[in-house]
């Protein structure tokens, strides 16, 4: 039996660790039920990170890992699902092609930032989505001191007044005074077509991010949208003109396309619809996790969000349930009541809340100490001992908040 799982993200990585830790507590062995994971590298991007500067270094090896626990390593990309024969075709970094075939499959492909058709953003756009997007907004930012400090060199405006866009916005400040000398005067601008800074996140914690914004200089341009890039700057939709030397696009987030292979429903953002064991519905053999699914918390109407604290228990679980069909055990219906959110601010420190009404615990610099062990210690992988790595993904017990 072949239990595949696609992806090394926060989800699959999670997922080869659960499948892995039901595999040994059964008595099975990797003879009796492989486990493969697909992906590129075999190391986890700390996407969650990349705002941050130096994102070259923000990776984590894999594969002492996956030897440790005897999860099989397959180095490609993944670029046909046929579900009927139940194989996966493999592109390798040579530009061969395999099939691996598959009893049990997981999907955790993850997302993409969505880039709309907007005149001139892929020639003048950049992102913190990917590891190759960050790192060529690293060496943008550092370029920046070559060029004269005129006609918006010091001024960035970031599309998107999310989680993305003001974790990225309030790091601008600190990260080009370090680039361009400590008596530059960086101008942040962030821009977004909803009314107010920080959408989802509610009433409570939006005047603290407000006052963090105001602390920084960051301004907001609020109910509009970028019409238009070009390589000195922005037009918005009301006709305004920003001179800028930098846009970062994050406004959206979409499911990897890898997901349209798969014959099911999909959300407006992609997501394959899921059941309670994260099985794709109506087809069999197949389940989705992290970001590439639409998954319920509870039984009050939450959804799991496009996030890592959801991603690694989705992982979990849906590894855990895919391997528990093959070995012919109970699965574990997902659930994940606790939620938190943990905002960096920049030099204004962050912002905690616990709960789906995003009740404010910690800001300031608390709540800096605790999005640093967050982002530092939490969502590293384990280290690479097979009894401390199988006993991390304990679905009942990952990102238990």
């Amino acid at each position: 039996m072949r239990l595949v799982i696609i992806g090394a993200g926060f989800a699959g990585m999670y997922a080869a660790l659960s499948a892995a830790r039901l595999r040994d507590i059964r008595g099975a062995s990797p003879e009796e039920l492989e486990i493969a994971l697909i992906a590129p590298d075999p190391r986890l991007v700390i996407r969650p990170r990349l705002y941050e500067p130096k994102p070259e270094t923000l990776t984590a090896p894999l594969l002492e890992v996956l030897e440790a626990i005897d999860v099989v390593y397959v180095q490609g990309s993944a670029e046909t699902v046929d579900t009927k024969s139940r194989t996966v075709e493999i592109a390798t970094a040579k530009g061969a092609k395999k099939n691996l075939s598959y009893d049990r499959l997981v999907v955790a492909t993850g997302s993409r930032l969505f880039r709309p058709n907007i005149p001139g953003l892929a020639e003048h756009g950049f992102s913190v989505d990917q590891l190759n997007d960050a790192m060529a907004l690293d060496r943008h930012l550092h370029s920046l001191a070559d060029r004269p400090a005129k006609n918006g060199r010091d001024t960035v405006v970031v599309a998107g007044g999310g989680f993305t866009g003001i974790e990225a916005a309030t790091e601008m400040p600190a990260r080009l005074r370090a680039i361009l000398g400590k008596d530059a005067r960086p101008r942040v601008i962030i821009v977004d077509r909803n009314s107010a800074i920080a959408p989802d996140m509610g009433e409570g914690p939006r005047p603290l991010i407000e006052e963090a914004l105001r602390k920084l200089g960051v301004e907001g341009r609020f109910g509009v949208g970028v019409a238009e890039l070009d390589k000195s700057g922005v037009t918005l939709s009301n006709g305004e003109r920003i001179e800028c030397g930098t846009v970062i696009w994050a406004a959206g987030m979409r499911a990897a396309p890898l997901t349209t292979q798969i014959p099911a429903e999909r959300d407006n953002f992609g997501r394959l619809l899921v059941d309670r064991d994260l099985r794709v519905l109506s087809v069999p053999g197949v389940f989705a996790t992290g970001d590439a699914a639409r998954a319920a918390c509870d039984d009050v109407g939450n959804y799991a969000l496009m996030s890592c604290q959801h991603a690694t228990r989705m992982g979990a679980f849906a590894g855990n349930n895919a391997a528990a069909e093959l070995l012919g055990v109970p699965t574990m219906p997902y659930h994940q009541k606790a939620y938190v959110t943990c905002l960096d601010l920049g030099e204004a420190g962050a912002l905690f809340t616990r709960g789906w009404d995003r009740k404010v615990e910690m800001v300031g610099d608390e709540a800096k100490k605790t999005k640093r062990e967050i982002n530092t210690v939490w969502i590293y992988p384990p280290r690479a001992e097979r009894a401390a790595a199988l006993a991390s993904a304990d679905p009942e017990r990952v990102t238990d908040l």
